[in-house]
């Protein structure tokens, strides 16, 4: 259950655009919101989202526990708070473009700037609180700035930023799990002995995929193998997609077809 303030706003909502008072009372003044927040984003980019804990926390910033808890009511709250501090956004933010091509790539780019500099972001689970903390609203509002140009309404403006941003955080996810991992690259042995039960009869339109090699564990191409150029193709099908829609005309809103 989401804590909400008198008004009836989620409170970590309130606690992250400022509206929410700080306590004026305690065994020592001095800790505030923004430098439990900005603490806990320097451990989660360190050490990871695990070794945010509320008691490591309030040692590294050299207050007890307790005092802690005063301004965050559980660490569901804090990660919140975490998410949707604008100081995760990148210093170098997309500039509005006549092209709505170029800025919507420039946004998505600068997305997943953000998740491969704080990775931990793709472990909080977001929902109708999240969005409406100030570091998710500058996305929407940049996002929004990039297909300003389409002739959508604004609901079918927010899916269209929705759908890209998935993408976004999909291919994230994958990097992050991939990083470290190497590259498989099997011998003919190996090739041969999966081959006898990934076969074309089996599998007929993966199995001719695998036995050439071009599945996993083929040789490696330095011209298209890498995430860099898997990321490239998706976004560019999905740009190219909703430029065909809208070249071809079709200007129907999502919602009412």
């Amino acid at each position: 259950m989401v804590d909400k303030t008198d008004s009836g706003l989620p409170r970590a909502v309130a606690i992250a655009w400022g509206t929410h008072v700080q306590p004026q009372s305690g065994p020592r003044r001095g800790l505030t919101h923004e430098k439990i927040v900005a603490r806990a984003i320097e451990i989660a980019d360190e050490h990871g989202l695990s070794a945010v804990t509320m008691q490591r926390l309030a040692e590294s910033l050299g207050f007890t526990t307790m005092s802690l808890y005063r301004y965050v009511a559980n660490k569901d709250e804090l990660f919140l708070l975490m998410i949707g501090s604008e100081s995760l956004l990148p210093e170098r933010r997309p500039v509005a473009h006549e092209d709505w091509r170029v800025g919507l790539r420039a946004w998505a780019d600068t997305l997943r700037q953000m998740y491969r500099a704080h990775p931990w972001i793709l472990e909080i689970t977001r929902g109708p609180t999240s969005v409406l903390l100030p570091a998710s609203v500058v996305i929407v509002d940049e996002g929004l700035a990039a297909v300003r140009s389409l002739p959508l309404t604004d609901q079918d403006k927010i899916s269209l930023i929705l759908a890209v941003s998935s993408y976004i955080s999909a291919f994230a996810t994958l990097e992050r799990d991939l990083a470290g991992q190497e590259e498989l690259e099997f011998g003919p042995e190996a090739m041969a002995e999966l081959g006898e039960v990934i076969t074309a009869e089996r599998l007929p339109f993966a199995g001719p995929l695998f036995l050439s090699g071009g599945y996993v564990g083929g040789p490696l191409d330095e011209e298209s193998a890498g995430i860099e150029s898997e990321y490239d193709f998706g976004l560019d099908l999905l740009i190219r997609g909703l430029a065909a829609r809208f070249d071809a005309g079709d200007q129907s809103s999502t919602t009412s077809s």
